[in-house]
């Protein structure tokens, strides 16, 4: 009776404390009766709304162009991408009833997420809410009992911040790199990236080269994908690029301003670095999170270093490179708990590390050499770590790799799979000039500047490793849930990827659930000897090790 009570009292205070106002506000959207809803589909894979285009280049990769002001943006951006935001939102949704598989906890989890961002709208710009009101009009309505579609579009915006504040669920674990003067070819800054973040298969599938023309501010790209205006990686006519990569974050209590948001708000606004902090600086975020700024005009690239409590600025001195993985450089954060704590447990000293190792590899960096940093799939020294290990640059789950170069204002951006299909160049100036005109019946992408699929796609080991993937999805979630996979499927883990730790132990814990702690013990010791990725993972194999050994002297 008294955990019914307190059940009881803790859904009230959840329904109380603002949330009813949050799920009742709304932007100022006088203007959309005067907007035009009429999408022409052409064929499958192309479709218009006036001058707003969207088109599926023959990689796969959806060409998204959109003017106007936030609601006309919006409103355009979401009747275009409306089949591709209704793959989002099932891919979302799907992977939340998988995590959370109970109706009813799922019901829980509802009034918990509306009490958490219950003052999110407070500190989201007025023209950013008005575009996403636009875009969640398209929405899929079956949803409207977890959150009405403006509501819940709102809060998809926060998803990135929530997946690495709750870091452990690994959503998130991004690396990148600038390089300039002579540690590229033609002395031109230039910049990688691997977007990291995964929220399942079907979440990643969808690529979308998004092209902004609003009528304030710059013109600027992302790339991104159904339903989300907000940028995790992104360059403006300007020659200002934006990448964020999540920093260790305390749960919070509460959502302020996505981060995507502030990122997306530099795209727009800023035109030098300098304008860049100011931005950043002027908002309240809710999570860590280091934003990687480039500047082609001014020939380097900054790191803003921004959490609920602080504020820092990374810049290299007498340095031509600068890298970033999930923890801070700045002088603000050296003496941060949590920061140094990532450092040591995390896999992302090791990333950095093993990013800066590459960079004094290869002289003379071109976007070609970018590419090929990116899809490593190796350790520090070039040892061989198992593929999908998070210790590796490429950790073979990225939504996306990309490539700027900004002055002179192209990008590269990757096809699927991951970061090792094909890398679509895309010259800003030229693209914005053929947007402009109207009528853009092909890919505006400069087919001249492709860097090819990487070959390991065509290899028996890459073949292996989706075959892995999909087995040690099932066998994952099979222990989660009670039921005892055979112990050849352990065997069959380790057979697909040999020098991945992680085969070894899903394996080992196979052999303990049988009762075969000989085995177990074997497994485990095996995989304590391979590259394994992070401080907690290693105690976790000490402990299993102890385990196996007290069943086997009973």
């Amino acid at each position: 009776m008294k955990i019914r009570l307190l059940a009881v009292f803790f859904i009230v205070l959840l329904s109380s404390c603002g949330v009813k106002r949050s799920l009742e506000q709304r932007p100022d959207i006088s203007g959309i009766k005067k907007i035009d809803t009429n999408r022409v589909k052409h064929n499958d894979t192309w479709y218009s709304l006036g001058k707003n285009n969207l088109l599926q280049n023959s990689h796969g990769i959806w060409e998204l162009y959109i003017e106007g002001n936030p609601l006309e943006m919006g409103v355009a951006n979401g009747n275009l991408t409306r089949e591709l935001i209704h793959h989002q939102e099932e891919a979302f949704m799907n992977k939340l009833a998988e995590v959370v598989p109970s109706e009813s906890y799922r019901g829980f989890l509802k009034k918990v997420v509306s009490w958490f961002n219950r003052k999110m709208y407070l500190y989201v710009p007025e023209e950013y809410k008005e575009e996403i009101y636009g875009v969640s009009r398209y929405g899929l309505h079956k949803y409207d009992d977890f959150a009405p579609g403006y509501i819940r579009m709102l809060y998809f915006h926060g998803a990135h911040d929530i997946g690495h504040a709750l870091q452990d669920l690994m959503l998130v674990g991004c690396t990148s790199f600038a390089a300039w003067n002579d540690r590229t070819a033609d002395g031109e800054l230039l910049i990688g990236r691997n977007f990291d973040f995964y929220a399942g298969d079907d979440f990643g599938k969808q690529k979308i080269a998004a092209f902004y023309n609003p009528d304030k501010g710059y013109n600027f790209m992302t790339y991104t994908w159904g339903g989300m205006i907000g940028a995790v990686s992104g360059m403006n006519e300007k020659g200002i690029t934006v990448t964020i990569n999540a920093g260790k974050s305390k749960i919070p209590l509460m959502a302020k301003t996505p981060v995507t948001l502030v990122s997306r708000e530099i795209l727009q606004y800023a035109s030098n670095i300098d304008e860049a902090i100011q931005i950043a600086r002027n908002r309240e975020v809710f999570v860590s999170e280091s934003i990687m700024v480039g500047s082609g005009d001014e020939r380097k690239a900054v790191l803003i270093e921004v959490s609920p409590k602080n504020f820092g600025v990374y810049k290299v001195e007498n340095n031509d490179k600068l890298v970033c993985s999930n923890h801070f450089q700045s002088d603000a954060y050296k003496d941060d708990r949590r920061n140094k704590k990532a450092i040591l447990e995390s896999h992302s000293k090791y990333r950095f590390d093993r990013m800066n190792e590459l960079l004094d590899e290869n002289d003379k960096l071109t976007p070609g050499k970018a590419v090929a940093i990116l899809r490593d799939r190796k350790g520090l020294h070039d040892k061989t770590i198992g593929l999908g290990n998070e210790k590796a640059i490429n950790q073979l789950l990225a939504h996306h790799g990309i490539v700027f170069k900004p002055e002179e204002r192209k990008v590269w951006v990757s096809a699927n799979p991951y970061q090792m299909g094909e890398f679509v160049a895309y010259d800003l100036d030229d693209v914005f000039q053929k947007f402009e005109k109207g009528n853009v019946s092909k890919s505006v992408a400069d087919n001249t500047a492709l860097i090819p699929a990487s070959d390991f796609l065509k290899t028996k080991k890459y073949r292996d490793y989706e075959q892995y993937r999909k087995l040690e999805s099932q066998v994952i979630q099979d222990l989660n849930s009670g039921k005892t996979p055979s112990e050849k499927t352990g065997a069959e883990l380790v057979r697909l990827n040999p020098q991945f730790w992680e085969a070894y132990f899903l394996a080992g814990n196979i052999n303990y659930k049988h009762g075969d702690y000989k085995k177990a013990v074997i497994n485990f010791k095996l995989a304590s000897k391979k590259e394994v990725t992070t401080l907690p993972d290693k105690r976790m194999l000490e402990k299993m090790i102890r385990k196996s050994y007290r069943k086997l002297k009973k």
